[in-house]
């Protein structure tokens, strides 16, 4: 179990990489940073499989082009988090679109280790994201998302 001091430390840590990202070219507009600090934000409460504080992240109105709703990505999480007894997530956001300042688009390629019970006790992927966002008050949430394993098809 991680200590206080050592959460705080891996927030740093976390905090320090995600600025050092978006110091490199030009300085992104306010929108494109919160969009850049939800990805981060997603990935610390993935981490700690808090799939509440996910779905906190996430419309109410979510649908995709796979049929499914916001209570079909909850469940996603839970079976995927009661599965993993330790998620690791490393993210790259590939691209940043904001449109009037109210929606926005990421593209972002993620790969996760999972430790679990299975034969092997451990797997890897890597997946390609396209997510949409729209800005509720103060709040950036997720309405849509298409994802496919990396080198395969988006859908």
């Amino acid at each position: 179990m991680v200590s206080a001091t050592g959460k705080q430390l891996r927030l740093l840590l976390v905090g320090l990489l995600a600025s050092s990202m978006l110091a490199c070219g030009n300085p992104p507009t306010p929108p494109e940073a919160a969009l850049r600090a939800w990805v981060v934000e997603g990935q610390l409460r993935a981490e700690a499989k808090d799939r509440s504080g996910l779905m906190d992240m996430i419309s109410d109105d979510y649908a995709d082009a796979r049929g499914n709703d916001c209570d079909d990505i909850e469940k996603m999480f839970l079976v995927y988090f009661l599965r993993a007894n330790n998620l690791k997530l490393l993210t790259s956001v590939e691209g940043v679109r904001v449109f009037g300042d109210t929606a926005g688009e990421i593209d972002l390629k993620v790969g996760m280790a999972v430790t679990h019970d299975g034969v092997l006790g451990f797997s890897a992927d890597a997946y390609n994201f396209e997510l949409e966002l729209v800005r509720d008050g103060d709040d950036w949430l997720l309405i849509a998302g298409r994802w496919g394993e990396t080198g395969e098809e988006i859908h």
